[in-house]
Parts: structure tokens; C-alpha cells; sequence
């Protein structure tokens, strides 16, 4: 998966440390990462095999025609710049194939700092927020934490307990999205005494019929959206975290200023030219016009 979202359908920011740069990476997704043959896989591949399509200069062959060719999950998978580090800061710029004995230690540190990385993404976006100032401090301590367990050494990161540290970031993450949609409730209460639908964590909302809905404020974290049809909808400081947005219709729909919405979520929707993105979010290509 050498081709992340970030490289094929989008301009690249080399230096933004939390977008995958394929140039400056070994190709850690393409070899690391498994894989079953399904709808967004033409193959099987095992953790630590090479993808077939993966060349000697460790990018993809297929680079241009991944969809057509049966790869869609390339085109939907972002690693945050976990490949850059572990390549050039964890591995010194020594890569799999030129240093053998390191190869296998170098796939099991991918995945690792893979969900560090997305801590790190995840804290930033939480700081940028207004209504997050009264926890900002804690916001920031946890980023350089996560920051200082991304500069370990490889053993070190091996050993690391990832899961504990994501139960105290998600913490944070949590506060910041209940103070983003208390606002935004408030300011809605003001224009309209009509009652909002609540959806829970992890709400099945797979092909669910919601065109036009207002759900600004919406805690639709780690809901399933799949196929779900959110045409024109109003998605304005909902929290989307985590949410599954594979073949969402989210043409015309607004998302200025949802919470925590990925790139790598928009890419496995379906929007158009009406859809209103954040603006650290780029339009994928293959979206309609």
C-alpha cells in the first residue's frame, strides 16, 4: 500500500509530520501491513510479505490505476508519517532490504508508531479548536508525551503498551468533543426548540436514510456509516471520530468543522463538488464534480 491517499489523489505537505510521504518512506505499508482478497484487495498478503506490485525503489507499480486494478484500500490508507519516522528517525534512513537483520523489527515497529502517529494527529486537530482551551494544557502535554514515545528506540517502542496510552489520549479527545458539541447545541437551542436524534458510540447507521438531517453536534463517534446516505446533510461540529464512512453519500453535505473527520474517511466516501470540507482536508479526485 506504498500509494497513501496523501500521494495519489492530493498535494503532499513534506513538511507536515503527520501525512504519510511516500518519497521519503520504504514502503512499510506496502510490506508490513496484511491483507485478504475482498473488494478492496485483488490479493491475499500476509504481515511482512511485500505487496507484488511494490518495486525496487519501493513504490507502487500500479500507482495510477490502483482502483481499476482492484486496490481501492491503497487509496483509502494513510499512515499519519509513521513510514518517514520509522525509515529515516527509528531505522537512520537504513532500509529493509539493505539491512536484512533489522527487516522484521522494522515491520513489527510500523504498526506501532503508526497509531502513535495518529494520536499525535488527533491532539493537534483537539488544539486548534477554541472551545478545547480549558483543557489546551492537558491537550498539549499529552501531544509531547505521544511526541517523546515516537523517538524511542525500536526496542523500546516493541515493548511499548500503546493501549494505555490511547485510553488516556482518547480521555482527552473525548473532553475536547463534548465541549466542541455543548457549544454547538447551545448555539442550536437558540434557533430551534425542535429535539435533535442522539446517536450513541459505535451507532449502526449502515445505509440508514438521512439525507438533509441536521446532526450538527452529533456524537457519531465510531458509528457505522457504511453506504449511509447523508446527502446535504449538516455535519458541523459532529464528532467523527473513528467513524466508517466506506461508500457514505456525503454529496452537498457540510463538514466545515466536524470533529476529527480524516482524510482517510473522506476518501472512502462518495462526494462531489458541493461537499464542504475542513479546510487541512483536500477534494479526492475521484469524487464527482
Amino acid at each position: 500500500m506504498t500509494d497513501n491517499p496523501s500521494t495519489m489523489q492530493g498535494s503532499i505537505n513534506h513538511n507536515n509530520p503527520l501525512q504519510g510521504d511516500c518519497e521519503n518512506c520504504f514502503g512499510l505499508c506496502c510490506v508490513s501491513l496484511p491483507y485478504s482478497a475482498s473488494v478492496d484487495f485483488a490479493e491475499d498478503k500476509h504481515a511482512g510479505q511485500p505487496c507484488s506490485n511494490l518495486q525496487a525503489d519501493f513504490r507502487c507499480g500500479i500507482h495510477d490505476s490502483l482502483r481499476k486494478k482492484g486496490f481501492r484500500g491503497c487509496t483509502v490508507y494513510d499512515c499519519f508519517g509513521a513510514g518517514q519516522k520509522v525509515s529515516n528517525h527509528t531505522f537512520g534512513g537504513k532500509h529493509w532490504r539493505q539491512s536484512p537483520d533489522n527487516a522484521q523489527q522494522m515491520f513489527e515497529v510500523f504498526p506501532i508508531m503508526w497509531e502513535l502517529q495518529e494520536l499525535l494527529w488527533y491532539l493537534a486537530e483537539a488544539m486548534r479548536l477554541e472551545s478545547a482551551h480549558p483543557i489546551r494544557h492537558d491537550l498539549r502535554q499529552a501531544y509531547d508525551e505521544t511526541e517523546r514515545l515516537t523517538l524511542l528506540h525500536a526496542d523500546e517502542l516493541i515493548k511499548l503498551e500503546v493501549s494505555a496510552h490511547r485510553a488516556m489520549v482518547n480521555a482527552l479527545l473525548l473532553q475536547t468533543s463534548e465541549l466542541v458539541r455543548a457549544r454547538a447545541a447551545s448555539g442550536q437551542a437558540q434557533k430551534s426548540r425542535k429535539p435533535q436524534k442522539k446517536y450513541g458510540r459505535g451507532a449502526d447507521l449502515m445505509g440508514a436514510k438521512l439525507r438533509g438531517a441536521s446532526l450538527l453536534g452529533a456524537n457519531l463517534r465510531g458509528a457505522y456509516l457504511i453506504a449511509a446516505d447523508l446527502r446535504d446533510a449538516d455535519l458541523r461540529s459532529a464528532d467523527l471520530i473513528g467513524a466508517d464512512f466506506r461508500d457514505t453519500d456525503i454529496r452537498g453535505a457540510d463538514l466545515t468543522d466536524s470533529l476529527f473527520l480524516t482524510q482517510v474517511q473522506l476518501n472512502a466516501a462518495k462526494g462531489d463538488a458541493h461537499t464542504k470540507l475542513p479546510p487541512t482536508l483536500y477534494r479526492p479526485t475521484h469524487w464527482a464534480n
